[in-house]
């Protein structure tokens, strides 16, 4: 298994048996990356481990600090907004250009929407 679909996988894994999700901000807000395409995403990770990993060996990213984020408001206000605005969720991006995989709202969504209707 390729190491972007693994940790796609962990990310859905680890953040039902969580319940939160991490992402990263500085003074001026929350990153949104743009890719060679004009493809716009928002990194979000599943462990705060993960999130540090990545300000720590981007240098764009070392002045940021990692943020929780409960699931529940994740998907009632952060997924809504990104979709209004046209951004992609990106899920556990690692290494020192944090890449990984970039997902619809929609796909994301439905990873989840079970988990919370019990």
């Amino acid at each position: 298994m390729p190491l972007s679909r693994a940790h796609r996988s962990a990310f859905r894994r680890e953040v039902r048996r969580a319940g939160r999700v991490f992402s990263i901000r500085d003074e001026g807000g929350f990153p949104i990356a743009r890719d060679a395409d004009g493809t716009r995403a928002v990194p979000f990770w599943s462990k705060p481990s993960r999130a540090r990993r990545v300000v720590e060996q981007v240098a764009a990213y070392r002045t940021f600090d990692v943020v929780e984020i409960d699931l529940d408001e994740w998907a009632d206000r952060w997924l809504p907004r990104l979709k209004r605005d046209g951004l992609l969720v990106g899920v556990n991006w690692a290494g020192a250009r944090a890449t990984g995989y970039d997902m619809t709202v929609a796909e994301v969504a439905a990873w989840f929407a079970d988990a919370r209707a019990n």
